[in-house]
């Protein structure tokens, strides 16, 4: 269900709206493909799939949601041919050698207006789960920026609910230590953070603008050269770990967490469901509870979650 995850605190004054509530405001706000020379369009679409037609699934408590965003992708060559010859044309009937950059401007909009009908669309959904208990939202991206447009369309959604509180916040999450500091130490050290394995897969880049990289995949990282690297000035973006022997993932820079995977051990014993299960709500159990267990622990490996008001967490 989550492949990628980024995590946000929900302010404290949040109350969960119900749920009926909560699902006639995300239908006002339903997905709806794009229009012929609409860029694109976003709207929120049923979590178990198209052959539902609720917005707001809760299981065990945990409410899911799902954003379908639809963009018309005018390539750039298109865009920049079409505008050469505006301007080539211009040049001719008006004899000038120059053309300014404000009708360029205009040459470029017309051109995208003319192209959009004909450029193909691409879909992309992105699941979010609320922890209202824990003040958690966990949303499936992996980095901040592709978290942002998801976090508005849920803060717009929410706001339109009768009764809604005014202010509703969900900011990133901030541990003590960077994750890229804490990386740095598991590998220096060769000491993983209790109830985490350090795996085989790891990049480290220089934080310059050349931005030297080297990558170890299916390799093991209890060699001299990984704190050498490190010591060099080389810092970890991406490092593969397991979670208590049941879900592996890779930490990024930026503590998020990406490729998750659910391990034999916890999938062991689930019980298949009938025909007429379409699995959603184990899956959504199991996600949710795995990750519930991973989160705490992950942000304790980090230092422990900053309080509001301190200091910018430690960086390389």
């Amino acid at each position: 269900m989550f492949k990628t995850a980024s995590f946000f605190r929900i302010g404290p004054d949040f109350v969960l709206p119900p749920l009926d509530a909560l699902e006639e405001a995300l239908h006002a706000a339903r997905f709806v493909p794009c229009g012929a020379t609409q860029p694109e369009s976003l709207g929120w679409v049923p979590p178990r799939g198209k052959k539902s037609i609720v917005l707001a699934e809760s299981v065990g408590g945990q409410v899911i949601l799902n954003l379908c965003i639809e963009r018309r992708a005018v390539p750039a060559s298109a865009v920049k041919a079409g505008v050469d010859e505006r301007v080539e044309k211009f040049m001719k009937e008006t004899g000038q050698e120059r053309v300014s950059a404000k009708i360029k401007k205009e040459f470029k909009e017309e051109v995208v207006i003319d192209l959009l009908p004909r450029a193909f669309t691409k879909r992309s959904n992105t699941l979010l789960w609320i922890d209202a208990a824990n003040k958690l939202l966990v949303v499936g991206t992996g980095s901040l920026t592709g978290a942002d447009k998801v976090i508005t369309a849920l803060v717009e959604a929410l706001s339109s609910v009768p009764g809604s509180r005014p202010a509703i916040s969900f900011k990133p999450v901030q541990t003590n230590t960077s994750a890229a500091v804490s990386m740095s130490q598991w590998l220096s050290s060769r000491e993983a953070p209790f109830n985490f394995t350090v795996d085989r897969d790891c990049e480290l880049k220089t934080p310059d603008e050349h931005k030297s990289t080297v990558r170890y995949s299916r390799h093991t990282l209890e060699i001299e050269e990984v704190p050498q690297h490190i010591a060099a000035g080389k810092v970890p973006t991406q490092l593969a770990m397991t979670w208590n022997d049941r879900l592996s993932f890779v930490l990024t820079e930026t503590a998020q967490v990406k490729k998750i995977q659910l391990l034999d051990v916890v999938l062991d014993g689930v019980q298949k469901g009938g025909k007429d299960d379409d699995g959603f709500d184990t899956d959504a159990a199991i996600i949710t509870g795995e990750l519930a267990g991973l989160i705490p622990d992950l942000l304790d490996a980090l230092g422990g979650e900053m309080t509001e008001g301190a200091a910018a967490p430690v960086a390389a």
